[in-house]
């Protein structure tokens, strides 16, 4: 097997991802000197780098539940409550410890990234702070945010801030020296897994976010890596705070590194992580002109499930393999009915045609067998 490509020595945009337990005491509560070790540490790197730097942070509801003297377990509105309070709290320590340099609070939930005008606007306001050498100092909004509503985990929202600053490396701080075959706190001989290529192999084998085989947090980091690599991001998994940062500058490497693996563009690769609203079959002909790079056309349709309503993301089927994702032009209702119908005929059956294609090209992304994207 081939050496992975070296660490990258320079870089324009770096993320780092600091976790809640990185940031707090044995009580729970935001400990200051940890986070001033990590700003440390993550501007030591970034300077190493050359890069703009960005924060991913968690504790807002850490802070919180210590201010409101909140026992666990909570209710939901009293997670909101704490969320909210802690944000503010979390903010003031940041200011504090990245001095001189000014900060900014970013919140998103699920529909900044998966609402294509509202990841342009959080992509423009990235860009906007950091032309201003602010630090983005970003977090779930977990004051308004409900399970429907989340991304589900900060190492989730880190891939995706990743992805909206189109960074060159994405490091994910965590209270473990990396990801490892089992959870190294109950098993002291697990393997820490240094170099992960084959992203796919390794999901597989982790199992699902609520199997038991999904220990130490490893399921989050997976899918955040799924969505890093994809977009052509270096990801590392590290542990030891500020001084695990600043090791990192001075190129020891101790953790999992994720190699990445581009192999379509930035927006394509936005269409694939969008969630599944509706599914199209499709024929043996329009798979061969998918295959090569055309539209799907009408006439390949061979029927269509789901709710799906005109930009929602679908799968393209074949012969029971998903082929294709892509951003459909038609409602659910219209594709039934042009299904299997020549372009020409689409106004005459809708009283109107607004597009030619059900999907046009530069909407899909042709997957191979194994679920990994190809530019078309």
């Amino acid at each position: 097997m081939a050496a992975p490509p070296p660490l990258p020595t320079r870089a324009r945009r770096l993320v780092v991802k600091v976790g809640t337990s990185s940031l707090t005491d044995a009580g729970g509560r935001i400990h200051p000197p940890a986070m001033w070790s990590i700003a440390r540490g993550a501007q030591v790197l970034a300077e190493q780098l050359g890069a703009q730097l960005v924060l991913v942070s968690s504790g807002a509801g850490a802070a919180g539940r210590a201010r409101l003297n909140l026992s666990l377990p909570l209710t939901l509105p009293d997670k909101q409550a704490a969320a909210a309070v802690g944000q503010a709290l979390l903010m003031l320590d940041w200011e504090r410890a990245l001095a001189p340099r000014p900060v900014a609070q970013l919140l998103l939930s699920a529909s900044d990234v998966q609402d294509r005008e509202r990841y342009v606007n959080a992509k423009n306001a990235l860009e906007a702070l950091l032309r201003l050498s602010v630090v983005p100092v970003v977090n779930e909004n977990d004051s308004v945010a409900t399970a429907e509503l989340k991304l589900g985990d900060n190492d989730t929202l880190s891939a995706w801030v990743a992805y909206l600053v189109d960074a060159d490396l994405l490091v994910v701080l965590t209270d473990v020296d990396g990801l490892h075959d089992r959870d190294p706190r109950r098993f002291p001989d697990a393997r820490r897994l240094e170099v992960v290529e084959d992203l796919d192999a390794l999901v597989a084998e982790a199992g699902d976010p609520g199997s038991t085989r999904g220990t130490g947090g490893m399921v989050t980091k997976l899918r955040a890596a799924r969505i890093a690599t994809r977009a052509g991001i270096e990801m590392l998994v590290i542990g030891g705070g500020g001084a695990g940062l600043e090791a990192l500058a001075r190129g020891e490497v101790r953790g999992t590194r994720f190699v990445p693996k581009r192999t379509t563009s930035a927006r394509k690769g936005w269409i694939v992580e969008q969630p599944i609203r509706g599914r199209l079959e499709i024929d043996a002909g329009a798979r061969r002109a998918l295959a090569a790079g055309r539209s799907l056309l009408p006439s390949g349709l061979l029927a269509a499930s789901g709710a799906f309503a005109f930009g929602d993301a679908v799968e393209v089927v074949h012969d029971g393999t998903v082929v294709a994702r892509g951003l459909v032009n038609y409602h659910r209702d219209a594709v039934d009915r042009i299904r299997g119908r020549q372009t020409r005929e689409i106004a005459d059956v809708l009283g109107a045609k607004d597009f030619d294609e059900v999907v046009h090209r530069d909407n899909l992304v042709w997957l191979d067998p194994s679920g990994s994207m190809h530019a078309r």
